[in-house]
Parts: C-alpha cells; structure tokens; sequence
C-alpha cells in the first residue's frame, strides 16, 4: 500500500488508487494509514446509498474549528465518501439487487468493508487546492478492485430489496460540474466547499478499532483539527427520536438536504427560503408562505409549510416526487426517501396555528 499522493488539479489519474486513500481488491475495501474514518449525525440521503467518509490531511498540518461553518481544512485535505450498497442473498455483477437500508455505513472489527458482502458503486473525492475544492468522482469496476476517474459521470441500474417490495430505479454518479449543485452553497462565486464537516454534524459519539469517544475530541487528540470548543452545538441526529424533538430533527434533515441550495445565498435563493439550521422558524422557513417560482412544482399547494396540513404543504409534496423538475432536492436521488417523508409529515401536522 503505497502513500497518499496528493495529485496535480489539472491532472488527476484516472484510478483512485494512485491517491493512496483507499483501496479494494476484489474481497475487502480499507484505507490507508492516516486516513480517518467519520460520520455525520444527519447525512443527505442518496437513493439509500451506505456511505463511508474519511478525511486525510498531509502531514504537519490542522483544520482550523469554527462553531457555524465548515471546518477551516487547510490545502491538500482530501475528503472521500464511498457509496455502497448491501448484496441481497441472490445478488450477482449482472443483477443489482441490493438490501434497502436507512442506517449509516461501519467498518467491520478488522477496519474495511467486507466486498462478499457489499458492493462499491462510487467513491467520491474533495480535494483542497491553493485556489479552492476540486470535486473527482471515481466509478468501480465490476471487479471492484479498482476505481475509475468519469468526469461525465455514469449510471447503474439497481434494485432495492425491502421487506414488502422491491423498486428498481437509475442510480447516477453525477458529473464533476454537477457537483457544484451541491458543493457551491454561494452559487454566484460557483466555490466548491465541504458541507459535512461542520460542529453540530461532527459532535457526536464514535466507535474504531474498538476505541469509543467524541469524534471532534478524537479529530483532535489526533491532531487533525485546532481550537475546538469544549462545548460545541449540539448533535441532532434525525434517526434518534429519543436524542431530540420531532422539530430539532426535522429541522436537522431538511438542513442537511435542502440547506445548501435553500438560503439567501445558495441556487435557490430565487425562492427566499432559508432552510439552515439555525435560519428563524417563520415565514422566510416557508411557514404560510406562498410558492415563488415554483410552477408545476408547488401541486396545487398553497403554502411551502401548512402548519397543521402536510398533505397541503408543497415542501411535502415536492419530497415525495422523482421528477427532476418538482423533486427536492433535484440532484442526488432517484428514489423517493419514505423515513424522510414520514419525519416531515409528522412534524408538519404536529405544528401549532394556521395559515
């Protein structure tokens, strides 16, 4: 297993290994040394997608804390998150059915991904350069011993296994520029930036190579991150209902997958939603708000959030589309999320007042 190699930005190899951060050889997927695993308390949902970040700084160097924002990643910071899926008992390389899992992804006792039993669709890197992020996504081979640099992206067709059914559906590894939909949340300077490593994502419990703590007490006693508070915000994880209320969660997951594009500055500000999570629970959330520019988008809806009503609430609606044109969010997903949709839905009726 040979170095991270931090790589020239204008020409990047075209297999993820020759970076160095992680590897597959056909039976198990690990990562290299220095490499660190993470989570986040409330991750954006992609098609039901397990998915495995690890952050990697060069040597000698700190991400700065910083209590609302991202971290302060110094240049050469490289980020990866590996998308995955669980093989179902019949799986096969020419038949993708895959298990349908809301829950995050783990390594197993040994450090790696067991690939008899999962299967690696893309690895995604951000990497920190003197004039800012640079997005690569990586597709692997049938083989999966090796990742493949697409600049147009691809697509897969999958199937997911649930209990009670089965959905097939188009999986798409987005193309480099399309990255920015996401990675840009101030759309008019079109800079990349990491939207998960933030204090309230990170603060929140790990478990590696049976070590257990707080992962921002562990970025710094590995000395991967300076300044931390001793008390940073809290972790809202929306998978937890005993850890928080239906609105902190409910607030939490739209932050997550609606947040970098809904707010004053991000691609949709033209809808004058601010869904951050810190962002005031009023009209400019979309209480009673009706839609702007929104066409055939709102259903008929009159309001973004009909307290009391979610079946008249267009932000409801809208989550639970896969037209590209009405779904929200319009990139990273082709599957509808239905814990999603049920976390929203509670919240909406449970809401006091009227419109």
């Amino acid at each position: 297993m040979h170095p991270v190699v931090l790589h020239d930005a204008e020409q990047p190899p075209t297999q993820l290994s020759d970076w160095g951060v992680v590897f597959a050889n056909g039976r198990s997927f690990e990562l290299n040394e220095r490499v660190v695993p993470y989570g986040l308390n409330t991750p954006l949902f992609t098609d039901y997608a397990l998915k495995l970040r690890t952050v990697w700084l060069p040597e000698g160097t700190t991400a700065r804390y910083t209590e609302d924002r991202e971290f302060d990643f110094p240049v050469g910071t490289i980020f990866s998150k590996t998308f995955h899926y669980e093989k179902t008992d019949d799986w096969s390389a020419n038949d993708y059915r895959v298990v349908k899992a809301d829950r995050e992804a783990m390594l197993d006792e040994h450090g790696q991904i067991d690939l008899e039993d999962y299967v690696l669709i893309e690895t995604r890197l951000l990497v920190r350069y003197d004039d800012g992020w640079k997005a690569l996504p990586y597709v692997w081979n049938a083989g999966q011993n090796e990742a493949y640099l697409e600049i147009a992206g691809d697509i897969r067709n999958i199937e997911l296994v649930g209990n009670r059914a089965s959905e097939k559906f188009t999986y798409v590894v987005p193309d480099a520029n399309q990255c920015a939909g996401c990675h840009a949340p101030k759309h008019s300077s079109k800079e990349l930036h990491p939207l998960g490593p933030k204090a309230w994502q990170l603060n929140r419990p790990y478990h590696i190579d049976g070590a257990a703590g707080n992962q921002i007490e562990n970025w710094s006693a590995l000395g991967l991150l300076t300044g931390a508070s001793s008390s940073p915000p809290t972790g809202v994880r929306w998978r937890q209902p005993g850890d928080a209320t239906l609105e902190q969660r409910s607030r939490a997951y739209l932050a997550s997958n609606c947040g970098h594009c809904y707010n004053p500055d991000g691609s949709a500000d033209i809808s004058a939603l601010d869904l951050n999570l810190g962002a005031a629970l009023d009209r400019g959330y979309g209480i009673c708000k009706p839609p702007v520019a929104v066409g055939r988008g709102s259903g008929d809806r009159p309001y973004d959030i009909y307290p009391g009503k979610p079946d008249a609430s267009i932000m409801l609606y809208r989550m639970q589309q896969t037209d590209p044109a009405i779904a929200m969010p319009e990139l990273g997903r082709s599957t509808v999320h239905a814990e999603g949709v049920a976390l929203i839905h509670d919240w909406i009726a449970a809401m006091p007042g009227s419109c």
